[in-house]
């Protein structure tokens, strides 16, 4: 417990005078570096976390969330057990090939994504307006693709284009690739440019006759209510289906998470310096504070103030500006990673330069996700630093010989 007398000589010392001025400088760095350090903390860890929300939205909303691709054996809906059908809210057939797409004098290689025309219509990405044309329509000899393909080969709706299958058809000067003209019935924008630039979708058993598969080569895309618990549902769809090969759209892009992890981490070590190198500054303000009241700490020893007593008074001076610091950088970090989007756009209508340019980051705009557990982990790391730091100059303040000091003041 804490006395009256404590926190009011507490409170005496932390007040300002004039000749404590340099040691009132010390203490406001203190408090600014602190500040500071908590406030870049939250608004990068609040950058990173919504960068990787807005990663996996876009992922999961393009890609299927559980694929079952088969060994041998075509795949059965009528097998699927009430539990995965519980979890999940779409399941597909599904087929896919790579080819060449042929444009003038323009090609590349792209992967063909084939499903039904009714199944198409359903894909959760094109529920959004970042669409031209018409998403019901993918029958026969037609095709849809993406914004970035449209642009790379100048093509619109109702252009015709030319595919080149990598499957061989035998003819009496030898081996030649199949080739078909497509007509582009829709253009979409899923927002990842890769995505919009490399994959384009015909129907499922035009797909199928261009790359010579049968209905035993279909996969079985599952769509799930909740695509970000992947785990125990995975293990769920294994159980259903326990000779197939399964994957997740986390497997498909372990690799970019795993690195976006390690970059948290280290950016969070990193600046977490910055309250570590503002909390030595702590430890030189309350040195020169004990340095300062020696003669007051002597008086308040001859008269029956305890050591421990001295040991909280100063412990308490730390603990509060290190509090307070905390507090305040939490408001701001708080405060900028909500209006994030606002200043780069500011920065970048004020200044003519792009902050966060879209070909990099595959996003628009600078997302921000603020997490409550983050700012948890940072303010209790930086009061934790504050409490460290704070310890040895409370035991010298205690440790101070009250009869030597009075003799020299």
């Amino acid at each position: 417990m804490i006395s009256t007398l404590e926190k009011e000589i507490t409170l005496r010392f932390l007040r300002a005078r004039k000749k404590d001025g340099f040691l009132n400088i010390i203490s406001i760095f203190s408090f600014i570096g602190i500040s500071l350090g908590v406030a870049v903390l939250i608004i990068v860890m609040s950058v990173m976390n919504g960068f990787r929300s807005e990663l996996i939205n876009k992922i999961v909303g393009f890609n299927a969330h559980i694929t079952v691709d088969p060994y041998q054996n075509k795949i059965d809906l009528d097998k699927v057990n009430s539990n995965l059908k519980k979890i999940s809210k779409n399941l597909i057939l599904s087929n896919s090939g790579e080819a060449i797409i042929i444009k003038s004098n323009t090609s590349k290689g792209i992967l063909l994504r084939g499903y039904k025309n009714n199944d198409f219509s359903s894909l959760e990405f094109f529920k959004d307006n970042n669409f031209l044309g018409n998403n019901k329509i993918l029958s026969k000899n037609f095709i849809s693709i993406g914004k970035e393909l449209s642009f790379t080969l100048d093509l619109e709706v109702g252009d015709k284009i030319t595919l080149m299958s990598s499957v061989g058809l035998e003819t009496i000067i030898g081996n030649l690739p199949k080739q078909r003209t497509f007509l582009v019935a829709s253009i979409f924008e899923s927002g990842m440019a890769e995505f919009d630039n490399n994959i384009a979708f015909i129907n499922l058993k035009t797909l199928e006759e261009f790359f010579n598969l049968d209905d035993k080569d279909r996969n079985l895309e599952i769509y799930l209510n909740n695509p970000k618990n992947i785990k125990y549902q995975k293990s769920l769809v294994q159980n259903n289906f326990p000779d197939e090969f399964i994957y997740s759209w986390s497997d498909m892009n372990s690799s970019l998470f795993s690195a976006l992890k390690v970059e948290r981490n280290v950016m969070f070590i990193i600046l977490s310096l910055i309250i570590i190198v503002a909390a030595f500054n702590i430890i030189s303000g309350l040195t020169i504070l004990v340095k300062n009241k020696t003669r007051d700490i002597a008086i308040l020893k001859s008269i029956g103030v305890l050591n421990k007593s001295i040991i909280k008074i100063f412990f308490l001076i730390g603990i509060i500006i290190g509090a307070s610091a905390t507090i305040f950088g939490i408001v701001l970090g708080v405060t900028f990673s909500m209006y994030v989007e606002n200043l780069r756009q500011f920065l970048s209508t004020t200044f003519n330069i792009s902050l966060f340019p879209e070909e990099i980051y595959f996003l628009s705009t600078m997302p921000s996700e603020i997490n409550p557990l983050s700012i948890f982990i940072i303010s209790s790391c930086s009061i934790l630093i504050t409490i460290i730091v704070s310890i040895f100059p409370a035991l010298k303040a205690a440790k101070l010989d009250p009869i030597k000091a009075l003799k020299y003041e």
